[in-house]
């Protein structure tokens, strides 16, 4: 019987195929998805702490919910992180000893918003003050939609605020998003004569309009009512009557959805837009504009500006005096002149 020798096989090399993380770019901009660090600098209060897990929390699904921060870590320990995990902007809580500070920046070279927080509100103290707080298990599972009023202006560091807040989130394309995904708002309002920016945090919700809110809780809970005091199934419909609060007066609220929307909202049926406040809740005064990462030139400062009026006040000031002793000089001058004609 005839032996084969055993032949060397050649090991094949097969390059391995890498694939692009679509999860990791932006599929209406192109751009990699921007994604965050909420953390602190110094020692913070217990208040400013909860502050800090829900800005967090708001800021998910692209933030890191559990980041461990230490004391002795700077401002280069965050982003020598922030680079391997692609992260694009820093969101930096501070406390001094006249008001706390929220820092917004880009990652790694800037700009760096700075405010002032004039009233905060945690999520907690927002859901104690309603009646029937809302907040769903999957109600973070997608980002938030960003709106932006008042910010229309030509003055540069408000051109740099309205940019640096629409690319903080993810961008949407109106004709491709599911509305299963819009369930969350973030509404900064600025108002031109206090200077001061309304940060607002809410939840979207969709309730169909002409329906009882007994029959919305029996479909959505699934659950078998309670007819034991009722005479007949017709007194359960129309005992809680139609619509609900103000749904029916609002009707620039309504909507026609394209779509079904879970097992209440049908498509071609309209449903009544609500948004009910899940906070954090802020009142924001922008400081300063660094043109680097939390340094570097400054593009505007409210204080300085301040100053500089706080001068050409006292220059105009020095120039009326100026003038009018002017003047008082011209008159003795011309009283002297009459009195040598005479």
């Amino acid at each position: 019987m005839a032996r084969f020798g055993n032949k060397k096989r050649k090991k094949m090399f097969v390059k391995p195929i890498v694939k692009k993380q679509k999860g990791n770019v932006d599929h209406v901009t192109g751009d990699k998805l921007p994604k965050s660090f909420v953390f602190s600098r110094g020692k913070l209060p217990g208040p400013l702490k909860q502050l800090q897990m829900d800005l967090r929390k708001l800021m998910l699904p692209y933030t890191a919910l559990n980041l461990k921060e230490k004391r002795r870590n700077n401002l280069k320990d965050f982003l020598d992180v922030a680079g391997p995990m692609g992260v694009t902007h820093f969101l930096i809580l501070s406390k001094t000893e006249t008001a706390p500070f929220l820092r917004v920046a880009r990652t790694p070279q800037g700009p760096t918003l700075t405010f002032e927080i004039h009233e905060y509100a945690s999520a907690a103290d927002v859901a104690h003050s309603q009646l029937r707080p809302r907040c769903p298990q999957d109600l973070f599972k997608n980002a938030p939609l960003i709106v932006l009023s008042g910010f229309a202006s030509a003055e540069q560091h408000l051109k740099l605020t309205t940019i640096m807040f629409q690319n903080i989130f993810p961008s949407i394309d109106i004709n491709t998003v599911k509305l299963s995904s819009c369930q969350r708002i973030v509404l900064l309002h600025y108002n031109k004569d206090t200077k001061l920016v309304d940060f607002r945090h809410y939840s979207i919700r969709l309730q169909p309009v002409g329906v009882s809110r007994r029959i919305r809780k029996f479909v959505q809970n699934h659950q078998v009512p309670d007819l034991s005091s009722l005479q007949d199934v017709s007194d359960f419909v129309t005992k809680a009557g139609y619509g609900s609060e103000s749904e029916a007066e609002d009707e620039a609220a309504h909507v026609t959805l394209p779509t079904d929307l879970g097992r209440v909202n049908k498509a071609s049926s309209k449903s009544a837009v609500k948004l009910q406040e899940i906070g954090p809740r802020m009142t924001l005064k922008l400081i300063k504009v660094e043109e680097g990462l939390c340094q570097g030139s400054v593009i505007f400062s409210e204080y300085a500006n301040v100053s500089e009026k706080k001068q050409e006040n006292e220059k105009n000031m020095n120039n009326e005096e100026n003038d009018t002793e002017e003047t008082e000089d011209d008159k003795d001058m011309d009283e002297d002149e009459e009195e040598d004609d005479d």
